[in-house]
């Protein structure tokens, strides 16, 4: 179009009269005009306008709703309400990200899953009890070809799980190893309906969304190490070093699908060893790769913290503590306001005393007659496990009695002591539960009735049993841990001590 209206190979050649060129330059100034016309609705062209039309539902009220990160919720965005003949129109001037979205009746007993994007301007004529097979789009949108997309995946489901139904039949080894193969080779069906779809449209949103729902290729060949024998690892790790090679991290629209948020849960789960400090680098990479990018980025830092501060892996809270002295604390969630930001920032205060590697807050406590006080730094053993506990506690009932059956036959010759503070403040049950359960030798008993020592702050003690493994320099080897885990750690701990005794 801009060739056509800015030609000015005639002027240059030279070969008008004055004349023509006055009425060559009229064309084209009201050729710019109609041009810039033009571009200005082009500009304008923010928000949506869907025509729907249900030919069996009439006077329904129907949502417009958008993923976000993940397939289990959606968030509304407008609605409207079928008049009798099952038509609405949902119309915006407001830009949006874009993605796919749903229809979503009120009374949820149908959804419809729809890519939207800013600016389209499209009808919808479909069934309600048939979705799929009767949706029909006109206008400028990708959604025709994405329920092509849709019916290709029914039929291929259909066919996938006839195929995986022979593992039922299988009677031995070999019939099963068949009917692997015919599975391998029949998703690769699918990934070449990805593909040539990709390879005809490579600027469609679309594409973009197949791009991002694309996983490496394990290799099968094994490359060779220096010392001759094949790198058994090299799958797994060509598998993590290609992972997000295709998802677009430039795109905020794909945070406005139900992908992403699985992606980075098998990423963090699977393939992320789960040391603090290389969950902390990937942290860091992965916000690197969508700085900029305000969804993607404010998806990606409040995922990683979420799964950092409730992690069952010991030690994830200090990538927790991480995110938020790094990101949080340096203005980078410019969406959270002082309210929520002195949330995390509190909760980063409480965790970071008690962090594996630091050294264990001292607490001087009394014990059981009130005449002692019996700090936890005179303790001496190679292993002391400090448990925050109360006697009326359903759970601590149930440890306490498990702890000391386990000191008498394992833990007693790691050479380790059990200093149990009381945590709620009921000393006459505590005294009883410890007499009544002969919690003698290997424990030491204190409790801090006063509260001078501020343990639920330096401990982070929130609920009982609460629990923390310390070395002989009473530095935080293990947390929230149980019996069932405390000896591995230990025997771990114990190996790796005589391996560097052993060095030195």
């Amino acid at each position: 179009m801009k060739s056509k209206i800015f030609s000015l190979s005639p002027v240059v050649s030279g070969k008008f009269s004055h004349s023509q060129i006055r009425s060559l330059g009229n064309k084209v100034i009201l050729s710019l005009i109609v041009f810039l016309s033009f571009q200005s609705l082009l500009m304008a062209k923010d928000g949506y306008q869907i025509n729907v039309k249900f030919n069996d539902a009439k006077d329904s009220s129907i949502f417009l709703c958008h993923y976000f990160g993940k397939g289990s919720t959606v968030f509304k965005d407008d609605s409207l309400k079928l008049n009798s003949k099952g038509e609405g129109l949902f119309k915006s001037d407001k830009k949006i990200v874009g993605g796919i979205y749903m229809l979503l009746f009120a009374d949820k007993s149908a959804s419809m899953e729809i890519i939207l994007l800013n600016g389209d301007n499209f009808s919808i004529e479909v069934s309600k009890s048939d979705i799929y097979n009767t949706a029909v789009f006109k206008g400028n949108t990708e959604n025709n070809k994405f329920y092509d997309y849709q019916k290709f995946l029914g039929n291929y489901g259909k066919e996938y799980q006839a195929l995986e139904s022979g593992l039922l039949t299988a009677k031995n080894k070999k019939d099963s190893s068949a009917v692997y193969d015919k599975l391998r080779e029949k998703g690769k069906t699918l990934n070449q309906y990805r593909f040539d779809y990709i390879e005809k449209n490579p600027t469609t949103f679309l594409s973009k969304l197949f791009n991002a729902l694309e996983e490496p290729e394990i290799p099968t060949v094994l490359p060779t190490k220096a010392d001759g024998s094949k790198d058994s690892s090299y799958p797994r790790e060509f598998y993590k070093s290609n992972y997000w090679k295709k998802y677009d991290f430039r795109d905020d629209r794909l945070i406005y699908t139900p992908i992403y948020e699985r992606k980075l849960d098998d990423y963090l789960t699977k393939l992320v060893v789960p040391v603090p400090d290389t969950v902390e680098r990937e942290a860091d990479a992965l916000l690197k790769k969508c700085e900029g990018m305000e969804e993607t980025f404010k998806y990606t830092l409040w995922y990683l913290t979420r799964w950092s501060e409730t992690s069952k892996v010991m030690g994830m809270d200090e990538v927790f503590v991480y995110l938020v002295e790094n990101y949080y604390m340096k203005g980078k969630a410019t969406w959270i306001d002082s309210a929520q930001l002195a949330k995390y920032e509190d909760r980063a205060r409480k965790i970071a005393p008690n962090m594996i590697g630091q050294p264990a807050m001292d607490m001087r406590m009394l014990d059981t007659t009130n005449n002692n006080v019996i700090p936890l730094s005179s303790v001496k053993a190679d292993y002391t496990i400090v448990i925050f506990w109360s006697p009326t506690c359903g759970h601590c009932q149930k440890e306490m009695p498990k702890f000391d059956s386990l000191y008498h036959a394992v833990l007693k010759k790691y050479n380790v002591k059990i200093y149990a503070v009381e945590a709620e403040d009921e000393t006459e049950k505590w005294k009883t539960y410890i007499r009544e359960h002969k919690l003698g030798e290997g424990w030491i008993h204190v409790h801090d009735p006063k509260r001078t020592t501020n343990f639920r702050a330096f401990y982070d003690v929130y609920s009982t049993p609460t629990l923390y493994l310390l070395d002989d320099k009473k530095i935080i080897r293990g947390k929230r841990i149980d019996h069932q885990n405390v000896v591995g750690l230990i025997e771990w701990l114990d190996k790796k001590k005589k391996r560097e005794n052993e060095k030195k």
